[in-house]
Formats: structure tokens, sequence, C-alpha cells
């Protein structure tokens, strides 16, 4: 038998022989998981228990987190880093042995739930580096042969001490590469963002950009509207294409936008600057904020990016950094696609303009070939493809349409005044053998730099014109065409002036004309408007178009009268009686009845010619046209028939009868609007007990303003109750009902805003 001293130098021959051997398998691994996976299995094998684990910490959010784990793991552990045993032995840099871990309170029992493995006994060791810096803890369960012994410890630290050299070294490896592969996909994204020129496109991929680099939940970009003064978003992550506007200095983003300084917020719902509003209309919950501005060549602060959330710990100074290399990349990126949109823009209306003109534009290049035609062109060539037009020599091509044309043409062409045009009047062309008269502008093409680049050659087709006072008679009455006649001003241009405008329109006439077929509604739509017309005319007003099946007509334009609201008021009248009276006939007939809308309102107005030197349009336009067509259409809101502005009421000479519908605000605008229901042409059978109804009706009204609101719907009721048409009553009974349940915030003065039109 061996001697003591003899097995005392057998078994340290042993330890050094494994010591040696581990050192060399964790130092020809390929990777840090590939390292430690090594470590868990030598120490396993050599300590005898049933696992192991290594627990790395991670910094950014303080836990530890499994990085080996054997057995039937199908999930990543993480706990925090002072938590349970592993926790204690990081925090308190000390290994430890439980021979019972139960009896433990340190011990975290939720681990064994979580695995559904049953501990007994317990050694944790600090995984350190050569440089003595804890960074995990190994972990050891279930000694198959007794218990975990103070030798066990010291084999444990020594086994991870031999490891530490080649842990370091992999460890700082890794780190580098995680840093280089970083930068790399940094570099990639940005150059994908930058080489964009779509601003749309360009702004989802900034956003995705911005989320992966910064390991966030959710991130926005908010651009500034210089006109409304507002930050919104058209792109984000977690917005499902909901776009946020508000006002550019409000919240965190608006503080940003405001100050152009970073703001990092650990804790967002702790900061008075969130408005937690924003979260309850999104459903998602902010828990840390890094906003920063972005910034354009010259220093101003163009918009605002901000990111949620950071999926593991919080926004750092290298986040900041990134952030900001990000947004610098992400303003020349915006300028370049603005700019291509811009270019793009003007291309695009360009082109509109060209296209929706009524005078064919053909262009000429430096070498005579014919380089655009519009679609007003190809019609009076009496072709079908531009193939047949472009590229074509300038001069065959006009030849055989006009003599003086092809002249024209050269001369502009040879002219040493760069600028010369030419000027054919009231001239014969022919195209495709037919005949026609026209005007004709040549002139100049030039860029920028006052360099010649081809010519241009409008032509405006005027064989078909027609008198100006029998096309003028159909618009309005004799007497005003003659009187318009006489005025020496027919130039472009507009005048401000105070004018009442009226529109109508006939319901469900989709639905009408489907049932009716084209020739019966096209009857039908000659025998309305001629009764339309005439009550508009009757009271010396201007149609100024038919819209399909709707009219617009204007009362004090040109030649305004001392009574030009009256005149609109009657003339509305007067169509409502004339509807009734052609309703009636139809019935007698068993023929289909229709039924309209009608909206007044008096307001300033742009009054004048609207068009080119060569064809004109003499309107109106202005808000206060656009205001009465949303009256009209709020005769489908309130079943009414003819409603009128409170413009309109105030400056009525004559008295009529009228209530007061509601205070509202009507679709595309921000100013709330009194509108009245004029009632004059109903009758008792129309409109059974007017009186009592409007006096019930009003009371409804003052009770729903005063938030009044079971007072109002009884008030409503007794109305409908004596006229059960009343539709306004049911609308006020519905909002009551409505706002009911739904209070209205404080300081409400009874306005309704429309959602439509």
């Amino acid at each position: 038998m061996k001697n003591d001293l003899e097995i005392k130098n057998l078994k340290s021959k042993n330890y050094y022989r494994l010591l040696s051997k581990l050192y060399h398998d964790v130092t020809t691994t390929s990777s840090l998981k590939e390292a430690l996976t090594t470590l868990v299995n030598v120490i396993v094998t050599v300590i005898g228990c049933e696992r192991g684990s290594i627990f790395l910490n991670d910094e950014k959010t303080d836990e530890l987190y499994s990085f080996i784990a054997q057995g039937d793991l199908e999930h990543e552990i993480r706990v925090l880093n002072t938590n349970g045993l592993i926790g204690w032995s990081f925090s308190h840099d000390e290994p430890i042995c439980v021979n019972d871990a139960y009896s433990d309170e340190r011990y975290n029992r939720i681990i064994d739930k979580i695995t559904g493995f049953k501990t007994k006994s317990v050694l944790c060791v600090p995984l350190k580096t050569v440089n003595n810096e804890i960074i995990g803890v190994i972990e050891m369960l279930n000694k198959i042969d007794g218990d975990f012994t103070e030798s066990d410890i010291h084999l444990l630290k020594a086994l991870t001490e031999q490891a530490a050299h080649a842990i370091q070294s992999k460890l700082t490896i890794e780190k580098i590469e995680f840093a280089h592969k970083r930068e790399l996909e940094f570099l990639e994204a940005m150059s994908r963002v930058s080489g964009e020129i779509h601003l749309s496109t360009l702004l989802e991929k900034i956003i995705a950009t911005i989320t992966k680099s910064l390991d966030a939940e959710r991130s926005t970009l908010f651009i500034n509207d210089v006109k409304t003064n507002e930050l919104y978003t058209e792109a984000s992550i977690g917005l499902e294409k909901k776009q946020i506007r508000f006002p550019n200095h409000l919240g965190i983003a608006g503080a940003v936008f405001t100050t152009g300084e970073i703001i990092k917020i650990p804790y967002a719902y702790a900061d008075l600057r969130f408005n937690p509003s924003f979260d309850k209309s999104t459903g998602f919950f902010t828990r840390s904020i890094l906003t920063a501005p972005v910034k354009n060549k010259a220093g101003n602060v163009i918009g605002v990016t901000q990111v949620l959330n950071k999926k593991h710990g919080e926004f750092n100074e290298g986040d900041e950094s990134q952030l900001v290399a990000i947004n610098s990349q992400i303003s020349m990126a915006i300028e370049n696609a603005t700019l291509f949109d811009d270019v793009q823009n003007v291309k695009n209306y360009n082109e509109s303009i060209l296209e929706s003109m009524t005078n064919g534009v053909f262009t000429i290049n430096d070498i005579n070939k014919i380089v655009t035609c519009n679609k007003a062109g190809l019609k009076l060539l009496g072709l079908s493809s531009l193939l047949d037009v472009i590229n074509q020599d300038a001069n065959l091509f006009f030849e055989g349409v006009s003599s003086i044309l092809t002249e024209k043409i050269n001369k502009v062409k040879s002219a040493p005044d760069q600028t010369q045009q030419e000027v054919i009047m009231d001239t014969e062309l022919f195209f495709a053998n037919n005949k026609m008269t026209a005007n004709i502008t040549i002139l100049p093409l030039m860029n920028t730099k006052q360099e010649r680049l081809g010519i241009m050659i409008m032509i405006e087709d005027i064989s078909s014109e027609k008198r100006m006072k029998s096309t003028m008679s159909k618009y309005m009455s004799p007497e005003l065409a003659e009187q318009l006649l006489k005025s020496d001003d027919f130039s472009l241009g507009g005048t401000n002036m105070v004018a009442s405008v009226l529109f109508s329109d006939i319901r469900s006439f989709t639905s009408l004309s489907e049932s009716l077929g084209p020739e019966d509604t096209v009857m039908l739509l000659n025998e309305y408007f001629t009764l339309m017309v005439d009550c508009i005319q009757n009271e010396s007003g201007i149609l100024d178009k038919f819209i399909g099946d709707a009219i617009m007509a204007v009362f004090g334009s040109p030649f305004p009268h001392d009574d030009d609201p009256d005149r609109a008021v009657r003339a509305g009248i007067a169509m409502m009686t004339a509807l009734q009276k052609f309703n009636k006939k139809r019935a007698e007939k068993n023929l289909i009845l229709i039924d309209h809308g009608i909206g007044i309102n008096t307001d300033n107005v742009v009054s004048g010619n609207i068009g080119s030197e060569k064809r004109m349009d003499f309107t109106v336009i202005g808000d206060g046209v656009n205001l009465a067509s949303r009256i009209e259409g709020l005769c489908k809101q309130y079943g009414a028939h003819l409603l009128i502005s409170e413009f309109t009421l105030k400056r009525l000479k004559a008295t009529y009868r009228t209530r007061q519908l509601d205070k509202v605000i009507v679709k595309g605008k921000a100013k709330p609007v009194s509108i009245y229901e004029v009632i004059d042409f109903y009758n008792s059978e129309t409109f059974p007990n007017q009186i009592e109804v409007l006096s019930h009706f009003n009371n409804g009204v003052e009770y729903y303003n005063g938030l009044h609101w079971d007072k109002a719907i009884a008030s409503f009721e007794s109305a409908l109750k004596l006229n059960p048409n009343d539709k306004p009553s049911t609308v006020y009974i519905d909002r009551c009902r409505l706002l009911k349940q739904n209070p209205p915030e404080t300081g409400w003065n009874g306005v309704w805003v429309m959602k439509s039109k």
C-alpha cells in the first residue's frame, strides 16, 4: 500500500492535471458561450452534482440571467442581482454553500416552479475576470454523494480562477464584436435611410432604424408644421398609421422642439411635463423617454425624435450620442427628400395645369422636334396617340395646318431678341380635314440663365364661341345681362364685396336617377331646373353654375342691391313653393316625388373674372361661398329645407318666420355659426301647431344650452307630440341623451361640432 505522502502527491498531480486540462479546453473554445458551457460541464463532473448553471450580470438592468443552464430550460431566467442565493453571492462577493435550500430564507423557490426541478442543495461561487471583476455567479445544484463541503468551494473557486483568463479574453472579444456588429448595422441602416428620396418611405425607415438601434419598444418622428405651428407624425412604431398633432410647445416633445435640448426621463409618470392622455388614447404604457431635436443645416429645429421604453435598462449617454448621430443624418435625408418632393410636386402641378387646359399646347426643342402635346392639342389634331406627334419635325408637321403658323414659328426662332413672341388672332387652321378659327400665341422657352430651350405654341379654338349676350342670358336675367354688357371692365381680377350665396341640392339623387333611368332623369332635371332658375332670376339673382343636381346662385354680384339678403331668402321660399306645386302634379300622375335642401349665407366674397385673357368665368369665391354650401348640407342633418346663417339674418330688412336651429362648427371651419330655419313656406298641413311647436322647441334649446338634459328632452317631446315630423326636435332628443351619458367639458357653450359635410 502507498503511504500518505504518495497519495497526497498523486492527488496533487491529478489536481494540477485537471486545472491544466480545463485551461486548455476553455481556451480552445470559439466563443464565450462555448467556454462557459465547457466550464460548467467539467465542474459538474468533478464535484459530482446533478446540475450546473452560470448566471451573468446584466449591467443595464441589474439582473442575473441564465447564460448557461443545464436541464430542460425553455426560457431565460432573470432575477435581480440581489435576490436569492445567487444574488446574495453576487452582491456580497462571497461563495455560499446551503445543503437544505428550502430551509434558507434567501432561496428563491420561484425558479423551481419555472424549471420543474427540485432543488435540495446549492453551491454558489462568484464568477470573476482576471481583473477581479465580478461578471456573474456559478451555481451547482444537488450534490450526488453527501453534502457540499468547504473543499467543493475551494475546488470550484480554483477551477473558475483557472478559466478566468480565457473567459476574460472571450468576453472582451465578444464585446468588441458586438460593438462592431452594432456599428455595421447602424451604418447599413443609415445608408438605406440616406438613399431614400420618397419622404413617406423615408420616415418609416427612420423610425425602424431608431427603434432597433436604441433597443426601444416604440419610436416616433415628429415634424414641425410651419403653417399651423404643430408637431405631427406620419410614421411611427406602434401607432398603426394614427397621426398625432399638438401645438409645438406642449409636452416633452414640445419642450425639446422649443429649447433644442435633449430630454431623458427614466420614469415618465414622475415627470410633470409628461401628458398621460397620450397613453390613454393609444393604449400604451410609457416607462422611459429619450427625446432629441432634429436640426437642419442652418441649426434650426425642424422636428423631434422620441424613443420610448428601453427594453433592457435605461437610456444612457451612448443612446443620446447615437440618437444625435441619427438625427443629423435624418435632417439631411429629410431635406433631400423634401426637395425631391417639391420638385416632383411642381412638375406634377405644371403637368396637371397643362392637361387641364382647353387650349392646345405644343413645345418644340432647339432642333425643331415636337417635345410636348397636351390632350387638348391631340383633340385639335384629331389624333388619339402622342406617338403620332412627339419627335415629329415641327415644320413638316404644321406645314398643312397653316402657312402663316410655320412662318411665325421660324420668325420667333430666328429673332435676335430672345424674348420676342408672335400672336395670330382669328386665323383659319386645318386639322384632320376640319377647319377651325383660332387664336395662336408663339413664344420662346427660356431657362433660368435666360438661354433659349425651344418654342411653345398655344392654340385656342374660338370657332364655336357664341355671342356673349346669348350666353350670359342663360345665367342671369336679360336685364342684368344687358347691364353687364354696358360695363367696360371685362379684365381679369376680383373685387371684395358683400353678397348672398344660395346653394340647393336634390336629396337622394343617386337612388332617384337609378330608379328613373338616364332619359327620365334628364327630363326631370330639365323641368326642375327651369322652375328653380325662374325663381332665382325673378329676384335678379345670377345662376353661377349647375353642379350635377345642385344649383349655386348669387345675389348682389356684380351689381348689388340694398336688399340682396331678402332677395335670396325670397328666392328660397319661392323655390320651396314651386317644388311643392311641382310635386303635387307629379303625385297626381303617380310619379316619384323629389325633395331638396337650400342653404343661404351672406358674407364677404371675391367677385370677378377668373381665368385667362382668352377665356374667363365670372364667379364668386371665398369662405362665404363655402359656408353657404356647408349650410345647405346641414339641411340633411336637421330634416330642414331652407336654412340661413346668422350673417344673412342680421342683414334682412323684412320679417320672416324663423327659428334658431343650432350653433355649430361646420366641417373645415374653426369658428361657430348660428343657423336659422326659414318656415314661411309651410302651412297648417305641412307644419301643424306651428306656434306651439316653436315655443316648446325654443324652451328645449334654452334647457339644452343650460345643460338641463331631462327638461330639454321633455320640451322637445312636447313639440313632437304636436308635430311628429319635426326632425330637429328628434335630433336634439338624441343629442341630449348622448350628452347626458357623456357630459361635455366645463365651459361648454352649446356649440356642436359637425364631423361631416
